[in-house]
């Protein structure tokens, strides 16, 4: 008797539970979260099955969501080099991005540091201008960079496209750093400082590790930044030396568009960087929510 009368609470507090208001509230977020998921991983799934598909399948009408047979010639093309040597331009792509990301974190370190414990004379300008910066596109920065580089000798080599992808990464790094190393409390500083530690030692021992959540969304986006760059290494850098995302153009030829092959394409470009979010997620996440405490 007991036990029928605690299945018959339990049914009630179910059926309760069901019509009350926070299990509709859950149930349309819930189908917001999925739909929103969807529209954002359509066009990833587009491209999979896209490079999947024959150049006959891609422009029937209606497109099958699924090839009625999986090939993979796309796929083998990108490693038999026969439009494009993926494997040098993922080469080159690694050079210029993992430098880029280098500079831009190593000099953004220090930057944001200063700006958000000292009182610098033009602090709110020198934050706007980064701003200002961060908004600026490559491709109005193209021509000045473009002449300032070819006075200093640094076309037609890795290091001018570095510097100029260090020039996306920095503003961004040095506004998302900031506001995480603003968030940290000063009670640190001074209680490093009465042990001792001069400024230098207590950012390097106390703020640089309790900061490393924020460092490591500084270098990936840094990195991301840099690897998905296509205006500076196409225009800068001659066909040997271009990174990863200049191999596209290889497959819009005078007559076709080998669209199959464009998409495995993509597919092996944005691996990298796919890989470098899902395995970093906890700090990324991490970082960008610490960092936004305070501003």
């Amino acid at each position: 008797m007991t036990a029928k009368r605690l299945q018959y609470t339990r049914r009630q507090r179910l059926a309760r539970y069901l019509r009350s208001r926070d299990f509709r509230t859950k149930c349309w977020q819930t189908a917001l979260g999925i739909l929103i998921g969807v529209v954002f991983l359509f066009p990833l799934y587009w491209m999979v099955v896209t490079s999947l598909k024959t150049q006959l399948e891609i422009f029937q009408v209606p497109t099958p969501l699924w090839p009625t047979e999986l090939h993979f010639e796309s796929y083998v093309d990108q490693i038999t080099g026969k439009y494009y040597d993926t494997m040098n331009g993922f080469k080159n792509s690694c050079i210029i991005a993992f430098s880029s990301m280098a500079i831009s974190t190593v000099l953004a370190i220090p930057a944001a540091y200063g700006l958000a414990r000292f009182n610098i004379k033009g602090r709110k300008a020198i934050i706007i201008a980064f701003l200002i910066t961060q908004m600026m596109p490559s491709s109005l920065l193209l021509i000045p960079l473009f002449v300032q580089f070819k006075a200093m000798n640094l076309l037609n080599s890795y290091l001018g496209v570095i510097i100029a992808d260090s020039t996306i990464g920095i503003p961004f790094s040095v506004i998302i750093l900031r506001t995480y190393f603003v968030s940290i409390p000063r009670e640190l500083d001074e209680a490093a400082q009465i042990d001792g530690c001069g400024h230098l030692s207590a950012f390097a021992k106390i703020m640089l590790p309790i900061a490393f959540p924020g460092v490591v969304v500084a270098a990936v986006f840094s990195l991301m930044f840099a690897w998905g760059d296509l205006v500076y290494g196409l225009n800068m850098l001659p066909d040997a030396m271009r990174p990863v995302t200049s191999g596209m153009y290889n497959y819009i030829q005078q007559y076709e568009t080998i669209w199959n092959f464009i998409m495995a394409f993509g597919v092996i470009a944005i691996s990298p960087v796919l890989v470098i979010f899902i395995f970093m997620q906890r700090y990324i996440i991490s970082g960008l929510t610490n960092g936004a405490v305070k501003a």
